[in-house]
């Protein structure tokens, strides 16, 4: 059965760095592509960041260029997502999603391109 856990969030000031982790088990092939995406209140779900485990391509929505940085950890089938320089606006629940679909060809950006879903870890950045 396949699952996914984030780790990491929590609360910083503004400029602030966290570090979010996404462990998969029971992935049922040999490539795929992990995304990370915020949902916040009232706000449809936004894609941030996603990876492939094929060929390594990551792919940043444009509200987080040049502050996040994805990674992946095959030996430990686990996506990082490192945030630095964070900003209010990126507050919200930060959950990673898993595509056995596309094989790792594809770094979708909509809901619909994943097949699994974690359940989130918060992250506030507040002064």
């Amino acid at each position: 059965q396949v699952q996914l856990v984030e780790a990491g969030g929590g609360s910083v000031q503004p400029g602030g760095s966290l570090r979010l982790s996404c462990t998969a088990s029971g992935i049922p092939q040999d490539y795929y592509s992990i995304g990370w995406f915020r949902q916040v209140p009232g706000k449809e779900r936004e894609a941030i960041s996603s990876i492939s485990n094929r060929d390594g391509r990551t792919r940043y929505s444009d509200s987080v260029v040049g502050r996040f940085t994805i990674s992946l950890d095959n030996a430990k089938n686990t996506v990082y997502l490192q945030m630095n320089s964070l900003e209010p606006e990126d507050t919200g629940i930060y959950l990673c999603a898993l595509d056995l679909g596309s094989r790792g060809y594809i770094l979708s950006q909509i809901v619909k391109g994943y097949d699994y879903w974690g359940q989130g870890t918060q992250v506030t950045v507040s002064s």
